[in-house]
């Protein structure tokens, strides 16, 4: 039978200690290696009012009476047919009569604009121009100016290019003032009676 060699007490009691304080350490260093440093410095900014919002852009026209007033906005294309720059005179006269019409803009908005455009549209003659009845557009004369600056001086019919003119301050008292200037040429001769011509302008601020 084998001779199997048991270690007197005495040295079991002494190793025992051993094994528990090596296993304390392990535990230590296991704990150490799994959560990393116990403490840090901290600096820290929170800002709390970063904010922005877009500003808004209007037209306002203000008729010849000065009472009658047109606003567009960004959202909102305004058509008004309240305000007529031609002056609405249905019994002009060839050669005698002239109708003049001033009209304001303002830009009553936040957004300022870089321009300012007024975009007419093709003259149109009533009755249907044949060769017994005058197209009135070819005799309708109109002068455009703005603050004694000349815009356009010819026929309604030739009032096709966009026309810049000044821009208007936003948010301000700024007031942008546009004269019209109409009356028929003298030239026009009895094919032209009882016509009347129509020509709608469109006018746009734009950043």
């Amino acid at each position: 039978m084998a001779d199997v060699s048991v270690p007197p007490a005495g040295k079991r009691r002494r190793f025992a200690p051993l094994l528990v304080i090596a296993g304390l350490a392990s535990a230590i260093v296991l704990s150490l290696s799994m959560t990393g440093t116990l403490s840090a410095f901290v600096a820290s900014i929170t800002n709390g009012n970063d904010t922005a919002a877009v500003g808004t852009m209007s037209l306002l026209e203000t008729g010849p009476d000065g009472k009658t007033t047109c606003t567009g906005t960004s959202s909102t294309a305004a058509s008004c047919a309240t305000i007529n720059k031609y002056g609405g005179n249905l019994v002009m006269v060839p050669g005698t009569t002239v109708s003049t019409n001033t009209v304001t803009f303002t830009d009553p908005g936040t957004t300022a604009a870089n321009t300012f455009t007024l975009t007419p549209t093709a003259c149109k003659s009533t009755p249907t121009p044949s060769v017994t009845v005058g197209d009135l557009c070819t005799k309708l004369k109109v002068v455009i100016t703005s603050g004694g600056t000349p815009l356009y001086s010819g026929f309604a019919s030739g009032l096709t290019a966009p026309i810049t003119l000044t821009v208007p301050a936003a948010n301000a008292a700024t007031t942008v003032p546009v004269t019209f200037t109409v009356s028929v040429d003298g030239t026009a001769d009895n094919t032209f009676q009882g016509t009347s011509a129509s020509q709608p302008l469109t006018w746009t601020l734009s950043t």
